[in-house]
């Protein structure tokens, strides 16, 4: 095993690189400008958004694939490349079409390569700390929108769409090629020095996919992922529109509070990691799904700047601990051997949301003159479905240790509900 290979380093290349993919959260800021230049409604806009998350699975699961095979760099490079081709052309979009197949669907499969390659192959790097790794690498991609919204917004606002895009697109492609430098293919077993195989393992055997999907397991986390990350895309995609058609903020304030959603969706995911490390992932679940339908709650009571900020914050802070948790889920159930290709295909939970979260949210306020209220109840009850469905995931996982010699003790002291 080398153990010459600085997962530090990997850690911040891999941060590095996801930054600039996260501005993809920011297109709540690029929607409003784009309908105006263009004669768009916001739903034809907005499919755009959809269209970059839909995709997510075809380079998730193929960038998995290559990343279980050592080939991590091939994933990271041909997505950070294909993601800033494709934002960088956006700029040139004068047609929906030509908008879909750049920010959607170029930018969609780039974002997806990149990601699983930086998650997947960083996340085998720290064995011992997996909820931390992970809410660390992923808020990088969180911390994307925080510094890319405002910087689009002046660019917006001086230059016009076009330069925005163009000229971020570039500065994305140095830095993500800075990032790539750093990048180190994760040794099989990696062991950090001073800890033992033993210490770090603690997990099941390792599972491949077609064992995986075979699992009630696999379903149960599948129906989490989904409701934990509706709102947080719903929100994400809509923040701007809700925040002037709802609470009656100017478009610059609103845009504010898009920047306030991504700084919360970034501190989110290192806080819930962290904290999932602490006290077992099923619980740090429990709390986010408890806090999304409680900030929700907050939204639909009342119109004022307090309730959007409560809810802004909830939400972000939430969504963020979502994209953190998930992935250490996911590999302490199934092992980390196959956590790339396994990830991939949980992950097609996500590209739902992704899918069904901004379109019923922006179809809801186009019939109901800005209201985003029946939206939101939908949120509200997915944040409760998704609580059961993770008291019947512990309930399984009690049941299946107990079966196990030696299994159940160790399950009844590991923090988890």
């Amino acid at each position: 095993m080398d153990r010459t290979i600085n997962r530090w380093a990997v850690m911040s290349g891999a941060i590095a690189i996801l930054l600039c993919t996260g501005v993809i959260y920011s297109f709540s800021v690029f929607a409003g400008p784009l309908r105006a230049a263009h004669g768009w409604s916001m739903a034809e806009v907005m499919l755009a958004f959809t269209i970059n998350g839909a995709v997510g699975p075809i380079p998730m699961i193929l960038g998995g694939f290559i990343v279980d095979r050592g080939g991590a760099r091939i994933s990271i490079l041909l997505g950070g490349l294909l993601f800033t081709t494709g934002f960088t052309l956006a700029g040139f979009a004068d047609t929906l079409t030509e908008l879909y197949l750049t920010y959607g669907l170029l930018a969609g499969l780039g974002q997806g390569f990149a990601y699983s390659g930086c998650l997947n192959n960083t996340l085998k790097f720290f064995p011992d700390k997996r909820g931390a790794a992970a809410g660390m690498i992923t808020g990088g991609m969180g911390a994307g929108t925080v510094l890319g919204a405002p910087v689009a917004r002046w660019l917006i606002e001086d230059h016009g769409t076009r330069t925005a895009f163009v000229s971020m697109g570039a500065t994305y492609t140095v830095i993500v090629l800075l990032g790539w430098s750093f990048i180190r293919v994760a040794p099989v077993d990696y062991t950090p020095d001073g800890l033992t195989p033993s210490v770090t393992s603690g997990g099941p055997d390792n599972v491949p996919w077609t064992t995986m999907m075979r699992t009630s397991t696999f379903y149960l986390i599948f129906l989490m992922l989904f409701a934990g990350s509706f709102s947080g895309l719903m929100i994400a995609s809509q923040a701007a529109p809700i925040g002037t058609s709802m609470f009656g903020l100017g478009a610059a304030t609103a845009a504010g509070f898009v920047s306030l959603y991504s700084a919360c969706n970034a501190a989110g995911r290192v806080a819930w990691g962290i904290i999932s490390d602490r006290l077992g992932y099923l619980n740090a679940i429990m709390l986010i799904y408890g806090v999304v339908a409680l900030s929700v709650l907050v939204l639909v009571s009342t119109d004022t700047r307090t309730a959007f900020t409560i809810g802004i914050v909830g939400l972000g802070l939430c969504f963020g601990g979502v994209m953190g948790v998930f992935p250490a889920l996911v590999m302490k159930n199934f092992g980390p051997r196959f956590q790339g290709i396994n990830y991939g295909i949980m992950f097609t939970a996500y590209s739902l949301s992704a899918y069904f979260g901004p379109k019923i949210a922006a179809n809801i306020s186009a019939s109901h003159d800005g209201d985003y209220t029946n939206a939101f109840i939908v949120a509200m009850a997915l944040a409760l479905a998704g609580i059961l469905v993770t008291l019947t995931l512990a309930k399984v996982q009690r049941t299946q240790a107990a079966r196990r010699p030696g299994a159940a003790f160790s399950a009844a002291t590991s923090g988890e509900i």
